[in-house]
């Protein structure tokens, strides 16, 4: 695994307090200062890391080059921001000294020391990077449905100690199978005994539905906040360690046969994403337009709340016609990885940002989860026929499991951009101009009324960008091939 030294050299305090600060930019608005917005910047070398600066707020004055000006139009509110909490990255955390395992859980989810993660993906039961195949009934029968061991042992320590440094944390779950003995084969009635491939039977709709609501009921028993919970990881993934195959017509009839009016007889207000899979639909032909599908049924419709998507295939253009055909339903992003295929921390940085973040904000996305928060230097734990090539967000050195070992790797950055600038329940906002060639650039209001922008640099030169809102001009010069968050108060 290639590793960047300069990351274990990442102070926790770069988060939250300048180190220096860099040199302003000239002023192209002609107004008087009025106060400061906060810059962070990460460029594709790593030179700078999440590094903090302040920037002059002036006085609106006359037309500047890229000049970027509010609308009045608004957009949709975003949920957040953050990484997959896997059995594997519980073990990996569970490994180091409490004090430090606590210093970076803070540095990841405290909202005014850290970067304010308040968006996280959970599975239900196992998947490829847990510590075992199991779900929450494997004895056939729900009156052996009980929280699994493993989850006691991983889970649940680390989602407490994360609820108490934030407590409006929310969760998007999946699971990566049904129990085997609701699975049947192709024919849709021979028992398929397997946690890889088969189907969910129809015979055990009723009871799948059930086990959902008990999943549910008993995560937010213990405090954790299940915002929204999809059907099937990656249903149309039949490879997998855990897997289940679930068409669009078979996720359709599950949802309206049984989780929806389940869901409803229990009085619960989480939400139900369809599909969970990729762009291109695994280029399997009758699956194509897989969510379009549902939505298109007005009785599956009533139950959907909208769709979620990962990138293993395909490109994010896709949502553009999601989101035309049914605007009222919800987009997210839930999984991404990184590892030995496609990995340089510029590359990633640069390109995930634009195509996940940018790519999913701006087209009506409420939230990005990424996949697992750490695993050690070679990737583990993970299971056998599951990823063994992945890398976390962040990476930890088995040898010591200290905090001086951790590396942080490039999807830790685009989540911390977007994390501690945007608070849950911000708004996209319309803009107008243009913020120059290779600069793209989104502004959002928070609730408590502060204004945040995501900027980013794919060029080779610096490029400056001029943010006008109603009060202020903040002019943001954003260095070559870099991220940039601003956060300013009117």
């Amino acid at each position: 695994m290639k590793r960047h030294p300069f990351f274990a050299l990442l102070a926790l305090a770069a988060l939250s307090a300048c180190q220096g600060c860099g040199k302003q930019p000239d002023d192209p608005s002609g107004g008087g200062a009025d106060g400061v917005a906060v810059t962070y910047t990460t460029t594709a070398d790593a030179a700078r890391q999440m590094a903090r600066d302040e920037v002059l707020l002036m006085r609106p004055g006359d037309a500047a080059t890229h000049r970027i000006t509010l609308t009045g139009e608004e957009f949709q509110t975003v949920d957040g921001f953050g990484l997959a909490i896997t059995q594997a990255s519980c073990y990996n955390l569970l490994k180091m000294a409490p004090a430090e395992r606590t210093a970076f859980l803070k540095e990841v989810f405290d909202r005014e020391e850290g970067m304010g993660s308040s968006l996280v993906r959970v599975c239900i039961g196992g998947s490829d990077f847990s510590m075992d195949e199991f779900s929450w009934c494997d004895e056939p029968g729900m009156e052996h449905f009980a929280v699994h061991p493993l989850d006691e042992q991983y889970l649940f320590p680390i989602l407490d100690e994360i609820y108490a440094i934030n407590p409006g944390l929310q969760i998007i779950a999946s699971p990566w199978s049904c129990p085997r003995w609701m699975k049947v084969g192709e024919d849709g009635k021979t028992p398929h005994d397997f946690w890889v491939a088969g189907h969910l039977g129809e015979a055990y709709y009723r009871d799948y539905a059930d086990y959902f609501v008990r999943w549910i009921k008993e995560m937010e028993r213990r405090g954790y906040k299940i915002l929204a919970v999809t059907l099937q990881n990656e249903p149309l993934h039949r490879g997998n360690s855990m897997s289940t195959y679930m068409s669009w017509q078979e996720q359709s009839n599950f949802l309206k046969w049984a989780v929806g009016p389940a869901f409803a007889a229990a009085g619960l207000k989480t939400k139900v994403l369809l599909y969970d899979h990729n762009y291109n639909y695994d280029n399997n032909g009758p699956q194509q337009d897989y969510p379009l599908h549902i939505f298109e049924d007005p009785e599956a419709n009533r139950y959907a709340a909208g769709s979620a998507w990962h990138n293993y295939g395909g490109d994010p253009s896709v949502l553009d016609g999601v989101h035309a055909r049914f605007p009222d339903k919800d987009i997210y992003f839930t999984e991404a990885s990184i590892g030995t295929w496609n990995y340089s921390f510029e590359d990633c940085l640069i390109n995930d940002f634009r195509d996940i973040f940018l790519g999913t904000l701006g087209r009506w996305g409420r939230g990005v989860t990424l996949w697992n928060l750490m695993l050690d230097y070679q990737g583990k734990p993970f299971r056998p026929r599951g990823c063994s090539t992945c890398y976390g967000a962040v990476s930890i050195d088995a040898a010591s499991y200290s905090l001086g070992s951790v590396v942080r790797n490039s999807h830790y950055y685009d989540v911390a951009h977007c994390s501690k600038v945007l608070q849950p329940g911000a708004v996209r906002l319309g803009t107008s101009g243009h913020p120059g060639t290779g600069v793209s650039c989104q502004v959002y209001r928070n609730p408590d009324g502060s204004y945040a922008a995501l900027l980013l640099n794919e060029g080779r030169e610096d490029a400056l960008v001029n943010l006008v809102t109603g009060k202020h001009s903040v002019g943001c010069r954003i260095p070559a091939r870099a991220v940039q968050s601003v956060l300013w108060q009117e």
